[in-house]
């Protein structure tokens, strides 16, 4: 749980995200006092049902993102968590909106909200306009015996309910359609939470009570309220099973809310309770799907992936699934086609069209076109196979030794994950050399070397060392020009190098001096096309790498990260390093 924030006034926090809705859809407009956004009376039918909801905040974008074309006519907001006052909703329904058909009132199913939009219910049709009240409730965390007279919650699969409803009212259906819908989209869907731990409120002292570490609590609220049970060491695949289990279990009487038969058609929704990366919660969804169609051969018509319904900075997900039942509205009004309708509220993520879905529904794998980009040619630059192995064996091995003192460099002047990208990298060939994949052929062993190096190294050091191996190829290559075989010496390595430290200089404008691996790469190749002297060249590499101690780095995150007084004159370029270690083992057994 985070308490830092970086509004400290809740209240100020509400009104200000509540105005921002009026400035990403200037169809919307703002009743600062009561807390109300509403559609523009020039943007909506006034023949039309008006479909009105809200709830406290702090679960955006709902309920006010909501509001829209083809959405909802209007949105209430109370305090974080809190419900707004009846006095606030009767203000909606009887002062912000015009409407011939009436006003469909659809909250959450929780008791301040009930109570509140129920009262503003009643004193709407006293007033003389037509009005129906359904508090929606879609969550199974909760079961019959517990939740008793209350129900189940209101979660997110409430945001598709709400969808379908305004859809419906938007074609200009009766109230009595409109809340019948809203009815029967809520009976068929269920949902379901899990969350890793509460969230703080903007303002709030910090709370005491948290999810232990190596727990989840499934079923968890929006609200931070208990679910039906904490799992213990959970990995995902274990806690989605659980998950699904209760959503779908024909024979659990406490949450068997929606039956289910071979052939139904199922909408899912997988939600993000605010604090979930896009990056797990894309894995979630993932494994989700593999479950629903391995285990209850489930393949949703229709997957929504997004913020939809949030409790503040939650760290947890939900999952909803809405069976698609006959709406009894004939043709272009199926519950599908209403979930499909086109909307301007900036809250709803639903950019797929049905069009595509409909087209792609039944599509198998793609056929991958495969391209060999390996460099395959034969050459005839020969190189002693044993004595290649020997010696990048020892350069390899001094990497891999060496990688928790450059990890130890890269923690201090970067992000810490040089050392484990070379040590990857070095695995990498000394599986390929331990595999007796080399020949004597040496254009074709180093682009083996190359493929290791693209596959298992990544960031910015796996991409100069890829580009610097594929230049060294092609620097080899342009040397075999006698048409018959020749050994490989230090001179044809040295304008090989020489060439690849060129082509390098395209892409990075790293140098020697501006603290990378460059301070231990060119003296080495220097030094080589030089002297034809290995060692010579290695311990040029090792001078160079010493002397990045005392240089201020111009690229790299060392530019930006910590101080200089921490690092200069104690830390060498952690890249430099951990090249210059293999150079100099390499060097030892040639």
């Amino acid at each position: 749980m985070s308490s830092k924030h970086f509004f400290s006034d809740a209240f100020s926090l509400v009104i200000e995200a509540l105005r921002s809705l009026t400035i990403t859809n200037p169809s919307l407009a703002f009743d600062e006092e009561n807390k109300i956004i509403f559609r523009r009376p020039e943007t909506y039918n006034k023949s039309n049902v008006a479909v009105i909801s809200g709830g406290g905040s702090g679960h955006e974008p709902a309920f006010a993102g909501y509001v829209g074309k083809g959405f909802l006519t209007a949105a209430v907001a109370g305090t974080i968590f809190a419900s707004p006052s009846a006095e606030q909703i009767s203000r909606a329904t009887l002062e912000r909106l015009e409407t011939e058909k009436g006003v469909l009132i659809i909250p959450m199913n929780y008791t301040g909200d009930v109570l509140h939009f129920g009262m503003a219910a009643e004193k709407t049709k006293a007033a003389g306009r037509p009005a129906e009240f359904y508090a929606i409730g879609d969550d199974v965390g909760v079961g019959r015996a517990r939740g008793g007279k209350v129900g189940r919650r209101g979660l997110a699969g409430g945001i598709l309910v709400m969808k379908i409803a305004s859809a419906l009212a938007e074609t200009g259906a009766s109230l009595e359609e409109v809340y019948r819908i809203a009815r029967l989209s809520a009976e068929n869907t269920v949902t379901l939470g899990s969350s890793l731990e509460h969230v703080h409120v903007p303002g709030r002292d910090p709370m005491t009570e948290f999810v232990p570490e190596n727990e989840v609590e499934v079923g968890m609220g929006i609200h931070n309220e208990p679910g039906s049970h904490r799992m213990k060491s959970a990995d995902l695949p274990t806690l989605v099973k659980t998950m699904l289990l209760q959503l779908l279990d024909h024979n659990d009487p406490d949450r068997a809310w929606m039956t289910r038969q071979l052939g139904d058609k199922f909408v899912l929704l997988i939600n993000n309770l605010g604090g979930v990366s896009t990056l797990e919660l894309a894995g979630i969804t993932a494994e989700v799907s593999k479950q629903l169609a391995t285990e209850y051969d489930i393949k949703p018509v229709r997957t929504l992936q997004g913020t939809y319904l949030t409790s503040l900075n939650g760290l947890g997900f939900s999952i909803s699934l809405l069976k698609l039942v006959d709406s009894g509205l004939g043709a272009g009004k199926s519950l599908l086609e209403l979930l499909d309708a086109p909307t301007e509220a900036v809250g709803w993520a639903a950019p797929i069209q049905p069009s595509t879905w409909e087209k792609h529904a039944s599509d198998g794998p793609v056929e991958f076109k495969k391209v060999d980009l390996s460099q395959d040619q034969p050459s005839n630059l020969r190189v002693d196979p044993v004595v290649l192995k020997k010696a990048l064996t020892s350069g390899l091995s001094r990497i891999i030794a060496a990688e928790p003192e450059i990890t130890r460099f890269d923690t201090i002047v970067g992000d810490g994950d040089c050392g484990a990208g070379l040590k990857r990298g070095a695995e990498a060939i000394l599986k390929v050399i331990q595999g007796d994949n080399i020949t004597d052929d040496v254009v074709l062993t180093v682009d083996k070397f190359v493929n290791a190096v693209e596959a298992n190294m990544d960031g910015t050091s796996g991409a100069i060392y890829a580009i610097f191996l594929n230049s060294l190829v092609n620097g080899l290559r342009a040397q075999d020009n006698t048409g018959s075989a020749q050994q490989v010496n230090a001179k044809i390595w040295g304008h090989a190098l020489k060439h690849a430290v060129t082509a390098l200089s395209q892409y990075t404008p790293a140098q020697v001096g501006d603290r990378t691996l460059i301070d231990a790469l060119v003296p080495f190749c220097d030094t080589l096309a030089e002297t034809a002297d290995i060692k010579t060249a290695a311990k040029a590499a090792e001078d160079g790498t010493e002397a990045t101690k005392h240089l201020k780095a111009s690229l790299g995150r060392a530019v930006y990260v910590g101080s200089e007084e921490e690092w200069l004159g104690k830390v060498r370029d952690p890249g430099a390093y951990g090249l210059a270690k293999f150079l100099t083992g390499l060097a030892e057994e040639l």
